[in-house]
């Protein structure tokens, strides 16, 4: 799967797991998109058919970021203070959802371990 991890992700801990389960991973950072609008991010992943991996509640608004018209979006929920092992059951859970399904077009919300997932809002019939 191609991931693209947001600057708030862009860790080089996060980055190594994900590639290590086999996974082609981009950062912002190292693409020197680091404070670009979410607008303009949410759409330079699917230009690149990445799926975005951030922790920015901010793209859970399907209204906004109506995840039909991307490659797919996850936001990963860790506590304020999170620890070593949140980020680690976090991308885990990550790993583990995108070898079980697939993502695309659909928003994933993981937090403590489960992944909810959010289908697209479908354009409504105008006939």
């Amino acid at each position: 799967m191609n991931i693209k991890l947001d600057e708030n992700l862009g860790s080089l801990r996060v980055a190594t797991w994900l590639h290590l389960a086999g996974h082609d991973v981009a950062t912002v950072r190292e693409q020197g998109l680091t404070s670009t609008p979410d607008g303009k991010l949410i759409d330079i992943c699917h230009s690149e058919t990445r799926i975005l991996v951030t922790s920015d509640r901010g793209f859970e608004n399907r209204l906004k970021y109506n995840p039909l018209n991307y490659s797919g979006i996850v936001v990963l929920r860790l506590p304020s203070r999170s620890k070593f092992a949140d980020w680690r059951e976090a991308i885990e859970t990550l790993i583990a959802g995108l070898e079980a399904a697939e993502v695309t077009g659909k928003l994933w919300i993981i937090s403590n371990g489960n992944i909810q997932e959010y289908q697209p809002i479908e354009p409504e019939d105008k006939n």
